[in-house]
């Protein structure tokens, strides 16, 4: 995804401003989206359920502001993937820790994977007569 298909918005205050008050469309006029705002307004969030639907797209950062560019920020300061802005020592640990997550977690899908094999064929041979 490019950065440029990014708004500065942050997900994280449409997503605050939205579940009290979305049904009133405050999160569209927090993204531009006035027009939509008011038809929301006047609908109560199209009876809850557009509400809800949009609640589901901010949370999933797939909702778009006016410019049609993803509010996907938690915050508005967080710099993006492959943005050239440093992002601070604490995030760097962040980061570095989460990778070795993946590859903790990669390594247990591996074992895991392999005991199955294991008990699979064990159990086979355990079912075939003795020969």
């Amino acid at each position: 995804m490019d950065s440029s298909d990014i708004s500065d918005r942050s997900r994280g205050v449409a997503l605050a401003i939205g579940i009290p008050l979305g049904v009133f469309g405050a999160h569209r006029f927090y993204t531009g989206k006035v027009l939509t705002g008011i038809l929301q307004l006047g609908t109560m969030g199209g009876l809850g359920l557009w509400w809800l639907y949009d609640m589901i797209l901010i949370a999933a950062g797939e909702f778009r502001d006016v410019d049609e560019k993803r509010v996907r920020r938690w915050w508005e300061d967080t710099p993006m993937a492959g943005s050239q802005e440093r992002i601070g020592p604490q995030m760097e640990a962040v980061l570095y820790e989460l990778d070795g997550l993946r590859s903790e977690m990669g390594e247990l899908g591996e074992r895991v994977d392999f005991m199955e094999r294991v008990l699979t064929s064990a159990k086979e041979r355990d079912a075939l007569p003795p020969g």
